[in-house]
C-alpha cells in the first residue's frame, strides 16, 4: 500500500491494491456434505457445529425435509478433510449410513460456524 500526500489540502490519497486475499488465494475450499441416517434428533447439528468450530472452519449445519443433515463448510482442504472424518463418525446417539460430498470453491463468506433452522 503506497500513500500519497496531496500538498494543499494535507490530506492522505491511498495508491495501488488494499484488497485483502480472497479465499481461492488463501487455498480455501467449500466441502458441501449431506449426512443419511439416523443424524435427526441425535444431535448431530450441535455436534457437527463443535467440531467444525474447534477447527476454525466457517459454515452452517441444517436439517433437511428429507431426514438428513446438511452442512457447509470452508476451510482448508485438510481441515475440510478432518471434519469430513469426523461427520462420518457422527455423534454417539447417531448412525451414520452414507455422507455425500461436493467439493467446490466458496459461494459466500460466513463469520464462524452456525445451527440454522
Amino acid at each position: 500500500m503506497q500513500y500519497k500526500t496531496c500538498t494543499r489540502t494535507s490530506e492522505y490519497a491511498i495508491i495501488g491494491d488494499m484488497s485483502q486475499k480472497n479465499d481461492k488465494e488463501k487455498g480455501i475450499e467449500e466441502l458441501h456434505a449431506v449426512v443419511h441416517g439416523y443424524v435427526q434428533g441425535v444431535g448431530f447439528r450441535y455436534f457437527a457445529s463443535q467440531r467444525a468450530s474447534s477447527l476454525g472452519v466457517r459454515g452452517y449445519t441444517r436439517n433437511r425435509g428429507d431426514g438428513s443433515v446438511e452442512i457447509v463448510a470452508q476451510g482448508t482442504r485438510s481441515t475440510l478433510e478432518n471434519l469430513l472424518l469426523t461427520l462420518r463418525q457422527g455423534p454417539s446417539a447417531g448412525e451414520v449410513d452414507e455422507v455425500e460430498t461436493t467439493w467446490r470453491e466458496p459461494t459466500e463468506h460466513f463469520r464462524g460456524f452456525s445451527i440454522r433452522y
